[in-house]
């Protein structure tokens, strides 16, 4: 038995999203975006410890949302001793627009 359909099927988006999808899932996090919306703004390179007071995050959690961040390329960092520093990555705002025009490009927006 089939299901009756309101209207015609409408064919689905058939691109491949992957890159795009792994850069959103580093953004959907509030704390990853407060490390990258800080790193935007920072005239230099960061270290772990300026994030874990601010964000109220122990260190390891810190450095896995940092980890995630540079896994998608968004950020890159350097291990000094025991502290990791990290700034943003180049091109990243540029990665962002590009992935946002690809999934919802500026034709089709209301």
């Amino acid at each position: 038995m089939s299901m009756q359909r309101c209207a015609p099927e409408t064919p689905l988006y058939e691109g491949a999203l992957h890159e795009e999808s792994a850069l959103f899932h580093a953004l959907a996090d509030p704390a990853r975006l407060r490390i990258l919306a800080t790193l935007a703004r920072a005239g230099d390179e960061l270290c772990v410890c300026d994030f874990t007071a601010g964000l109220a995050l122990n260190q390891s959690t810190v450095s896995h949302h940092l980890k995630i961040l540079k896994d998608a390329g968004l950020v890159v960092g350097e291990r000094r001793g025991t502290w990791g520093f990290y700034r943003l990555a180049p091109g990243t705002r540029e990665r962002i627009e590009v992935a946002l025009e690809r999934t919802l490009p500026a034709a089709v927006r209301a």
